[in-house]
Formats: C-alpha cells, sequence, structure tokens
C-alpha cells in the first residue's frame, strides 16, 4: 500500500513539474512577443515623430491590426533566437537551405517566423494534448502521460519543415512543368539575335506569370551576375537544388552560349522535341495506371448498380415465385 502511494505521488510531482515548466516556457513565450510588440510600436511612433520633424516622407507601413503586430512581433523574436545558440538547433544547414529553396521573397523573415512557429509548436501542442486528456475521464499511466508529451514536441517540431517540403516539391513541380516552355521561349530569343542576358532578362519581365518558378529563380540569378557573380555561380542553385537533369544541362549550355557563344537553336530544337516526347510518355503511363486503378473503384460502384438494374426484376419475379411455392405446400 506504502509503494503504491509513493508511486502515486512520484507521478503526480513529476506531471505537477512537467505542467509547470509548460506553462512557464508558455507564459514566457507570451511577455516574449507582448515586449517586442511594444517595442515596434515604439519604433514605428519614433519614425513617424522624425519624419514628422525632417519633412521628410513618412515610410509606408505594412497591414496594420493584431496580426500584423503579432507577425511582426514574431519575426523579431525570430530573428533574436536565431542569433543565439539555440538558433543553431532551431534552423539547421538543412532546414536553411529547403527555405532558399521555397522561394520566399524575404527570406529574413522566413528564417524567424520558422524559428518561431517550431518553436511555438513544439510547447504548444504537448500543451494542448495534456488539456485533451485532462478532459477524458480515465486518468492516464506515466507512460501515457510520456508518450503524448513526446509525440506533441516531435509533431510540433517537424510541422514547419514539413510544410515547407510540400512547398519546395510544388515548386519541383511546377519548374518541371514550365521548362518545356523556357526552352521554347529560349530558342526563339536567340533565334532573333539576343544575347543571354538580354534573353533573360525578358524571360524575366515578359513571362513571369506564365511560368512563375522559373522566372523567380532566373531573376535571382540575374541579380548575382550583376553583383559580380560569373555565370556558372548565378546559375548554381537553378542547376543543382531543383533536382532535374534537364534543368541542369539547360543551365550548362546557358553557360557554354555566354562563355564562347555560337548558335543553338538547333541543340534547343532537339532537346524541346526530346523532352515533350519524355513528358508524352510519362502522361500516357501515367493514364495506363489510371485505368487499372480505375477497375476497383467501377467494380465496387457501377457493378452492383448494373446488376440491380439489369437483373434487379428477374430476381423479384424469381423471389415471387418461390414464395408461392413455399406458400403452396
Amino acid at each position: 500500500m506504502d509503494t503504491l502511494l509513493d508511486n502515486d505521488s512520484v507521478r503526480e510531482a513529476v506531471l505537477g513539474g512537467l505542467l509547470l515548466l509548460m506553462l512557464l516556457m508558455a507564459a514566457l513565450g507570451v511577455a516574449l512577443f507582448l515586449k517586442l510588440g511594444r517595442q515596434g510600436r515604439s519604433r514605428q511612433r519614433v519614425d513617424r515623430a522624425l519624419a514628422e520633424r525632417t519633412g521628410l516622407e513618412t515610410p509606408r507601413a505594412g497591414p496594420t491590426g493584431k496580426v500584423a503586430a503579432m507577425t511582426s512581433a514574431a519575426e523579431q523574436a525570430g530573428m533574436k533566437l536565431g542569433k543565439s545558440r539555440l538558433g543553431d538547433s532551431l534552423l539547421a544547414a538543412e532546414d536553411s537551405k529547403l527555405l532558399d529553396l521555397a522561394g520566399f521573397r524575404n527570406i529574413v523573415r522566413a528564417r524567424s517566423l520558422f524559428i518561431v512557429s517550431r518553436l511555438g509548436l513544439a510547447i504548444l501542442l504537448p500543451v494542448l494534448a495534456w488539456l485533451g486528456m485532462q478532459l477524458r475521464a480515465k486518468e492516464p499511466t506515466l507512460l501515457g502521460w510520456a508518450m503524448v508529451a513526446f509525440f506533441g514536441f516531435a509533431i510540433g517540431w517537424m510541422l514547419p519543415k514539413w510544410l515547407v517540403l510540400r512547398r519546395v516539391r510544388q515548386r519541383k513541380q511546377g519548374a518541371e512543368q514550365e521548362l518545356p516552355l523556357l526552352i521554347d521561349l529560349l530558342r526563339l530569343l536567340q533565334g532573333v539575335g539576343l544575347s543571354v542576358d538580354q534573353s533573360l532578362h525578358v524571360l524575366v519581365g515578359e513571362f513571369r506569370t506564365v511560368m512563375p518558378t522559373l522566372a523567380y529563380e532566373l531573376n535571382n540569378s540575374l541579380d548575382l551576375y550583376a553583383r559580380g557573380r560569373t555565370r556558372e555561380q548565378s546559375l548554381a542553385r537553378l542547376a543543382s537544388g531543383f533536382d532535374n537533369d534537364d534543368l541542369s544541362a539547360i543551365c550548362r549550355l546557358i553557360v557554354q552560349v555566354d562563355k564562347h557563344g555560337g548558335a543553338v537553336q538547333e541543340p534547343l530544337g532537339r532537346f524541346s522535341e526530346r523532352l515533350r516526347e519524355r513528358h508524352r510518355l510519362e502522361l500516357k503511363a501515367k493514364v495506363a495506371r489510371l485505368t487499372v486503378k480505375m477497375t476497383g473503384v467501377m467494380v465496387l460502384t457501377l457493378l452492383p448498380a448494373l446488376l440491380i438494374v439489369t437483373g434487379g426484376s428477374g430476381f423479384v419475379a424469381l423471389i415471387r415465385a418461390l414464395s408461392r411455392v413455399v406458400g403452396g405446400h
């Protein structure tokens, strides 16, 4: 009996300590957000006052409201956490590379929000799980508490990375779909006598809406090239970051043409035909797989309805005939 009481007291002490730690971390996070929000509002008031004193134009502020203030506070908190020792754990080198490939306009802001969301979800999900388990009638065991805390922390820690991975996969698929159009446009622009740099500027400026992924990456490469990087260095992320051999080959071709010159209309034409033929074969294979998958759906849905429509009256007549025979006996 004393052993059971000791076990219960130990479990209650451990659960109380975990709950107290979670509440303290949540309170610390809320206090940090409020403090950063007040600092941001104070800085905006100072900027407006200085602009009025000097007669300069007031800088255009971003979206106002509670959501914007919370986002700004989270961004500032993420920037401070990123400079600390904890930032190396919250944002590893692999995560930073994924954020670069995700195509965010403001990469510093994206990294800050990633750090804050990872830390916040890793704390918030175990707390929510604990509250959910408290609402249950059955008291969970110590192992159950440990499992809930572990999986809540793990899901909260990995959820931002999973969302970024999903965005990166979408961008890779978009780049693969836009590649034939890029080849055709590049072939056309090279055919009218434009240089490589002029062709890339036309692609970025005039065709941004029809191929947003590749136009964004080409715009980044043009910025790097204008800052002094070589053509090969500026196209390195586009060539190696999307895991596409055809896109890498196009980048190498652009580098060679920019360095040595030469006519590329015929190689681009053959490359475009080969790429379209491969896409056509992939679509045929996808349609064949889809047909096989639809067979099971048709068997489960259409076949019973077809049997009822075609043989329903016969089944009803057979049942009535059998009922008469049974009634006659």
